[in-house]
C-alpha cells in the first residue's frame, strides 16, 4: 500500500517505517537579483555618465544674490545654457556672496582667466532698457570668454553687464579727460550725429589728474577715427550767442541726459592715417575747443593788478590783440607794505602756438638775429614796443572781466627781467577803470558847484519872473488887445477900399489903360523916327498912295 502522505511506499504488513525520499527543489536565483542589478549597473552608469560629462566647478563672487537660486539658476552664453548655479554662500567677512557653478564639459573654455560673468536681470536707465526677458524667465549668469587659455576656478562677477564682449567687430581707444563729467559706461558715441559707438569703461589716472575713459566704436563706422580726429563732450545743451544770432547744439535728448561724446576731424588738410586700436586721444570739453588748431606746449606767466579785480574769475580768457591765447588758473591777493596796498596776482597759462604763423615768424627772426627764442626774451622785445596787460570788462551786463594782452603807444616804461621764473608781465590800469577814474573827476567837479547858490539865484529869478508876468498879464496884455481891434479896423477900411467895385479901384484901372495907350504911341514914335530920322527937322511927310496891282497874265495864254 503506498502512503501517499509520505509521499513513499512501505510493506504491507511491517512495522519497519518507510524510506523517506527527498526531492530538491529548484530556484531561480538570478530573476531574484536581477532588478537591483539592473539598477546598480543603471545608476553606476549614470554616475560615470555625469561624471563624463561633468565640467569644472567655478566660483563667482557678487555683491548680492539677488535673482539666484540654488540648482535653478543657468549660466548662459548667447542664449545657450552651459552650467548651473549649484551653491550659493556667504563669504568669510559677509562682504558679499560665493556662487559656485557647476559647468558642463564643452563649457571648459569658459574657467579661463578672461572670462567675465555677470547676472542678467532686468535693467531701467538713461541709457535704455535691457534684460527684459528675464521679466518671464527669471534672471540668469551672463558669461563671455577671451583668449586665454589659462584656467581659473575663482572670479569677479560684474556688478553690470559689459558694454562690449568678446569678439565684437569695431576698435577701442582711450579718452583723456581732467574729469568725467556726466559721461557712464554705456554712454553713446556719435559720429555727424549717428551713434556709432559707446563708452566701455573708465577710471582715474594713476597721479590723479585726470580721468581715462575707453570708448568702443563699432565696425566699419571704426574706419572714420584717425590721426587728427578730436573728441570732445558732447553732454547737456551749448548755447552760443554771435553774429549770427542764438545757436542751440546738441546731439541727441539722451547725450542732454546720459551724457555722450561726439568726435570728427578738423577742417582742411590732416593726417588721415586710419588710428590704431587701442590709440589714445584727448577729450575737449566741446566742440569749439576741439576744433581750434593744437594748443602746442602751455606757458606759465604772472600778471600783478593794482586794481580791483571783481568781476574776474579762474578760466576767464586771456586774449592777445584780440586772439584766444589762454586762460586764467589762479587768483590771489598779496599785500605791498611799501605801498600800504593789496595787490591781485593773476596766474595764467598761455598757448603761444595759438598765435600759428605770428608765433612761427617771431622765433624764427629770434634765430635769425642771434637773439634767444625763448618766450621770455621774445616777451621782452614787445614790451619794449608797449605790450602790457589789462583786466578789461567783457559784459557790461555781468560785469565779467578778462585780460588782455595789448600795445598801449604811451605805457609807461616798466621793469621787466627776461630771467625772472615765472614769467611776469607788466600791467596797465584797464579802460574801464580810467573811465572810473574819470566818473570819479567829474563827480568830484561837481561837488565844487555851488548848487545852493545857483539854487537860491534861480528863485530870486523866478519871483522876478513872476512878478513880470503878472505886469504882462494886467497891463500890457489889455493894451495889446486893443491895438489888435484898432488894427482890425484899419484892416477892415483898407480892405473895402481895395475891393473891386471901389471908385478908387475904377479910378486906377482906368489910369492905367490910359498909361497903357500912350507907352504904345510912343513906341510907334520911336519906331517911325528910327526909320526916318529928318523928321524931327522936316515934319512928317503924307504916307504914300497906294499902288494898284496889276492883273496877272494867265501862263498859257499866247502873245498876239
Amino acid at each position: 500500500m503506498t502512503d501517499e502522505k509520505s509521499g513513499g511506499s512501505r510493506p504491507a504488513g511491517g512495522d519497519a517505517l518507510p524510506r523517506a525520499v527527498v526531492r530538491k527543489r529548484r530556484t531561480n536565483a538570478s530573476l531574484i537579483w536581477l532588478v537591483p542589478i539592473l539598477a546598480a549597473i543603471v545608476g553606476v552608469s549614470l554616475v560615470v555618465s555625469s561624471w563624463l560629462q561633468a565640467g569644472p566647478d567655478i566660483t563667482i563672487s557678487f555683491q548680492s544674490a539677488q535673482g539666484l537660486a540654488a540648482g535653478k539658476t543657468p549660466v548662459k552664453y548667447k542664449d545657450v545654457v552651459i552650467g548651473k548655479v549649484d551653491k550659493i554662500r556667504l563669504s568669510g567677512d559677509r562682504s558679499h556672496v560665493l556662487v559656485t557653478v557647476a559647468l558642463e564639459k564643452s563649457a571648459k573654455a569658459f574657467a579661463t582667466r578672461d572670462t567675465r560673468y555677470w547676472v542678467v536681470r532686468p535693467r531701467i536707465g538713461l541709457g535704455g532698457v535691457s534684460g527684459v526677458d528675464t521679466l518671464f524667465s527669471g534672471a540668469y549668469i551672463g558669461a563671455d570668454t577671451g583668449d586665454s587659455s589659462e584656467p581659473q576656478e575663482d572670479f569677479k562677477g560684474l556688478e553690470n553687464p559689459p558694454a562690449v564682449t568678446h569678439g565684437e567687430p569695431g576698435k577701442s581707444f582711450t579718452l583723456h579727460a581732467d574729469d568725467l563729467g556726466s559721461l557712464d559706461i554705456g554712454s553713446p558715441v556719435y559720429f555727424r550725429r549717428i551713434q556709432v559707438g559707446r563708452v566701455v569703461s573708465y577710471q582715474l589716472d594713476k597721479d590723479g589728474q585726470g580721468v581715462s575713459l575707453a570708448v568702443f566704436i563699432d565696425s566699419p563706422n571704426d574706419r572714420y577715427v584717425d590721426a587728427a580726429t578730436r573728441f570732445w563732450n558732447a553732454s547737456g545743451v551749448d548755447v552760443s550767442l554771435g553774429a549770427n544770432g542764438l545757436k542751440l547744439n546738441t546731439e541727441s535728448l539722451a547725450t542732454v541726459l546720459a551724457g555722450g561724446v561726439a568726435f570728427q576731424d578738423p577742417g582742411g588738410p590732416h593726417d588721415t592715417t586710419p588710428a590704431p586700436d587701442g590709440a589714445s586721444f584727448s577729450l575737449f570739453g566741446d566742440e569749439t575747443t576741439a576744433m581750434a588748431p593744437p594748443d602746442g606746449e602751455p606757458h606759465y606767466i604772472r600778471m600783478r593788478f593794482d586794481q580791483s579785480l571783481r568781476g574776474l574769475a579762474v578760466g576767464a580768457p586771456v586774449e592777445f590783440l584780440g586772439m584766444n591765447f589762454g586762460k586764467v588758473v589762479s587768483i590771489r591777493m598779496d599785500y605791498d607794505e611799501k605801498t600800504q596796498r593789496f595787490p591781485f596776482i593773476v596766474g595764467a597759462v598761455v598757448y603761444p602756438e595759438r598765435l600759428g604763423q605770428a608765433n612761427a615768424k617771431l622765433v624764427a627772426l629770434a634765430k635769425a638775429h642771434g637773439d634767444n627764442a625763448d618766450l621770455s626774451h621774445m616777451v621782452g622785445k614787445l614790451v619794449e614796443h608797449g605790450l602790457r596787460a589789462q583786466a578789461r570788462t567783457g559784459n557790461l551786463l555781468t560785469g565779467q572781466l578778462y585780460i588782455a594782452l595789448d600795445f598801449l603807444p604811451h605805457a609807461a616804461k616798466a621793469n621787466y627781467d627776461p630771467d625772472a621764473r615765472p614769467l611776469e608781465i607788466p600791467t596797465a590800469p584797464g579802460s574801464f577803470d580810467k573811465l572810473q577814474e574819470q566818473m570819479t573827476d567829474i563827480v568830484g567837479k561837481l561837488d565844487k558847484i555851488p548848487f545852493d547858490q545857483i539854487g537860491n539865484h534861480l528863485n530870486d529869478s523866478l519871483a522876478n519872473l513872476d512878478a513880470t508876468l503878472k505886469q504882462v498879464n494886467g497891463q500890457t496884455l489889455p493894451a495889446l488887445n486893443d491895438t489888435m481891434h484898432d488894427a482890425r479896423k484899419t484892416l477892415g477900411a483898407a480892405n473895402d477900399t481895395l475891393s473891386a467895385d471901389s471908385p478908387l479901384q475904377q479910378n486906377l484901372g482906368g489910369t492905367l489903360q490910359e498909361v497903357q495907350r500912350t507907352m504904345r504911341s510912343l513906341r510907334v514914335l520911336t519906331d517911325y523916327l528910327g526909320v526916318h530920322p529928318e523928321a524931327l527937322l522936316r515934319g512928317r511927310q503924307a504916307d504914300p498912295k497906294p499902288v494898284e496891282p496889276k492883273p496877272a497874265v494867265p501862263a498859257n495864254r499866247s502873245q498876239p
